[in-house]
């Protein structure tokens, strides 16, 4: 009877200890975790801000929105918009059965930079600007990078048409980004 008592308190006693050990995770407070979250935003907008001054980086998107405001949720693999150092890539591809001129569904041109600007506000924005002019393209580009992430959007508008396209998305350097890039003109 003894040995039994004996086993009940040493089970109860490793259970109470058990229950006593948490992950990282569940240790940390609501405030902890926000905290942790804006150094992390913090840290990913410093190696975006970084990758822009550079002239390598990466704008993967997974959201389009077309000019009268139709908005189309796409892979951001295959939909793209890559400066490195001169040169840039223009890539928008849909999940469509008909494999476009890119072979991917949809459409990749690619050409030289000019005019490229960075410009940052008071609240650490980032705005940059380029022309992209090639075989076929030719075409302003505005990025848009707010403070506090590397989330960012940008705004294709043709030279010689209306048919604007926005694209948001993560904004990478050129070394840590997965894209496929299809076909170009």
């Amino acid at each position: 009877m003894k040995r039994i008592l004996f086993f009940m308190v040493v089970a109860l006693i490793s259970m109470r200890g058990y229950a006593q050990i948490q992950t990282p995770e569940q240790e940390l407070t609501r405030e902890q975790k926000k905290e942790l979250q804006a150094r992390l935003d913090s840290l990913m907008f410093c190696e975006a801000e970084q990758a822009i001054n550079q002239k390598a980086f990466t704008l993967e998107a997974d959201r389009v929105v077309f000019k009268y405001g139709q908005t189309a949720y796409v892979s951001s693999n295959t939909n793209f918009v890559s400066v490195n150092g001169d040169e840039a890539v223009v890539q928008v591809a849909f999940n469509i059965p008909v494999s476009g001129p890119n072979g991917i569904g949809g459409v990749t041109v690619e050409g030289k930079l000019t005019n490229y600007e960075v410009k940052k506000d008071k609240k650490n924005n980032i705005r940059v600007s380029m022309n992209v002019m090639g075989t076929g393209i030719s075409a302003r580009i505005d990025i848009f990078l707010p403070n506090g992430g590397n989330n960012a959007s940008v705004d294709i508008t043709p030279n010689f048409n209306s048919n604007r396209l926005s694209l948001s998305g993560a904004l990478l350097p050129i070394e840590k980004s997965n894209v496929y890039k299809g076909r170009s003109f």
